[in-house]
């Protein structure tokens, strides 16, 4: 492997090395907390993804509120806009969710140009689901909105990744800063669009 990284294939390196495991079959972890990183994820039904999320979503919320990040508590309790858990590529073919907070009143109707409100959060908890038929936790990606300049390297975004037991990979604004910066560079495609992504249109919940 090339040991040599341009932000944009740091992003694809991190998320093989995290998410996929690529042609290894590679088990990050151990006990209850294991969670699979896999090459192909499983051909679920919206009904079939949503029985497997609610057998984990409680063991989910413990293990992400181990680590006390009071931006994410009771994060389940938000407006949720997907109608069921859907595979996201860029957060390593996962299962995901996409929740936000109350202050972003306007993340389903963004228009181009405009923005979140400062203090906008939003919460991607995540599942791997393998072919085979295991169903682990995954990462919880959160982005929260900050006052115009308080970061201008990442338009005033904060970027977290939490596991599934609680630990934190990266905090723009923190610790590991570094390993979530392919976070921002990914956004960057949907700049129009304040940085954020939205639900893919056939998992919207209608209104």
């Amino acid at each position: 492997m090339n040991t040599s990284f341009t932000n944009t294939n740091l992003f694809g390196a991190i998320l093989f090395a995290f998410a996929f495991a690529a042609s290894s079959s590679l088990v990050f972890a151990d006990s209850e907390n294991a969670h699979i990183a896999i090459e192909n994820p499983a051909e679920l039904s919206k009904n079939e993804a949503l029985k497997h999320y609610r057998s984990l979503n409680r063991r989910m919320a413990r293990g992400y509120a181990a680590a006390q990040l009071d931006l994410i508590l009771n994060y389940q309790s938000w407006p949720l806009f997907n109608d069921a858990p859907y595979i996201s590529a860029t957060h390593g073919q996962r299962f995901v969710n996409s929740y936000a907070n109350r202050m972003a009143h306007n993340y389903a109707t963004l228009q181009k140009g405009e923005e979140l409100p400062m203090g906008s959060v939003l919460a991607k908890d995540s599942m791997t689901v393998t072919d085979e038929g295991r169903i682990h936790p995954g990462a919880m990606f959160i982005m929260e909105k900050l006052a115009n300049g308080a970061n201008p390297d990442t338009a005033d975004w904060r970027y977290i990744m939490v596991l599934p037991d609680g630990s934190v990979f990266g905090d723009t604004l923190g610790d590991r800063a570094g390993e979530v910066a392919y976070c921002h560079v990914c956004h960057e495609q949907v700049a129009d669009r304040d940085y954020t992504f939205y639900v893919p249109e056939e998992y919207r919940k209608s209104e």
